[in-house]
């Protein structure tokens, strides 16, 4: 009997036949880590899943990438992909074909972050428009935290050195694992109650997983409702958290939270001191200045003063009679110097003087002073007038002198 002899595309099709006749392979989801990963320039992604047993051929055709891959694959994601498997003719190989390609463990949780963080941004809780500014000075500090671990002791060790005066109040709240955001929220609304001055909502630093609670909705919104301004504190500085973005300031770590939250009475005791001092200085400046203006008012007013300007005045009056009786006495004296000038003057022209100095004065009959022989003829009567007496004289003789 002759056996029968097929060709290899028929072996292919049958195969493929087989593969496709299977349910299973028909809608399977496969996990693994993604090696080889290439992006066609057609739009399709060729890769290879891989575990510790073995390797899968893999494609996820462009018409696919737009509903099923929500982010950026790369070589070493751990993925879950959703397709078939199936027998590609050509090669003669299956492959894995790709519809839905999910980011698998903290991938999964990573996507549902973004895909929360994306809603509430658009809702407007990240908003700076509803964030709370922190009171600088407080006098109660809520600490939503667990009560036992680092996230805690840093908090009270950092508060004490700041400020031992400031009160703080700590709500015991379960920070992971089921439960852990309701114990939040219960918490953030218990010490809202309480009145107190700020709210630390935070713990240290893990995982995706151990970081959940700070990323679920109602904590969110239990942050972003509170009356009282929050300060998240959740992780290390390279932790980023939904309540990080909803809280009214992030602090990196519980230590900055505490560092932000409680202010250095020291420090500020000391700044206290530097403007009482730099006070001081500026009163006895202002002081001092507004003496010296006091003390120029004064001499204003003393200049102003009616009793100083009939002082004045007084003084000017005095100054004027003394300068008059200067005067009059220059005056006087120079009159008197003129006087007694004129009075030399006069008294060399006097008649009496020279009449006591053996000269006469003669009248003619007329009257009228005689000084000439022909004012007289012989026989006139005359009057001679000598110092002590007059002489009644008849003229007797004239004689001429020749002139």
């Amino acid at each position: 009997m002759m056996k029968r002899v097929y060709s290899v595309g028929q072996v292919n099709t049958y195969i493929k036949n087989m593969f496709a006749q299977d349910f299973m392979l028909g809608k399977i989801s496969v996990k693994g880590e993604v090696s080889n990963c290439k992006y066609h320039g057609s739009g399709h992604i060729y890769f290879s899943l891989k575990d510790s047993t073995g390797t899968i051929s893999a494609v996820m055709f462009a018409g696919s990438r737009s509903r099923g891959l929500k982010f950026r694959m790369k070589d070493g994601d751990h993925v879950v992909v959703s397709g078939s498997v199936e027998v590609y003719e050509r090669d003669g190989r299956y492959q894995l074909y790709a519809r839905e390609i999910t980011l698998d463990g903290a991938g999964a949780l990573f996507l549902r972050f973004e895909a929360l963080k994306k809603e509430l941004a658009e809702m407007g809780m990240f908003s700076e428009e509803y964030k709370q500014p922190v009171p600088k000075y407080i006098q109660r500090l809520g600490i939503v935290t667990a009560p036992t671990g680092a996230a805690v002791q840093d908090i009270r060790n950092i508060s004490h050195r700041r400020n031992p005066y400031v009160q703080l109040i700590l709500y015991p709240a379960q920070v992971q694992g089921d439960g852990a955001a309701e114990s939040i929220v219960n918490g953030i609304h218990a010490l809202e109650q309480l009145g107190v001055d700020t709210i630390i909502v935070g713990r240290g630093g893990g995982s995706i997983e151990d970081l959940w609670a700070f990323n679920e909705e109602i904590v969110a919104r239990a942050i972003f409702e509170c009356r009282i301004p929050v300060i998240s504190a959740v992780g290390h500085e390279t932790d980023t958290t939904i309540a990080d973005y909803v809280a009214d300031l992030r602090a990196p770590t519980p230590s900055a939270a505490a560092e932000i939250a409680v202010y250095d009475y020291a420090g500020y005791r000391e700044g206290i001191l530097m403007m009482k001092s730099a006070l001081g200085m500026r009163m006895r400046e202002h002081i001092r200045m507004e003496y010296q203006k006091l003390e120029q008012l004064q001499t204003s007013l003393a200049y102003l003063s009616p009793r100083v300007l009939m002082n004045q005045k007084k003084q000017y009056l005095a100054d004027l009679e003394e300068r008059l009786g200067q005067s009059m006495q220059n005056r006087l004296r120079n009159e008197k110097y003129k006087i007694q000038l004129l009075a030399e003057r006069l008294e060399a022209g006097s008649p009496a003087k020279k009449l006591s100095q053996g000269f006469s004065y003669v009248k003619g009959p007329d009257g009228r002073p005689l000084t000439g022989i022909s004012q007289v003829t012989a026989g006139d009567q005359i009057t001679v007038h000598t110092v002590d007496g007059k002489i009644e004289a008849e003229v007797t003789d004239l004689t001429s002198w020749g002139r």
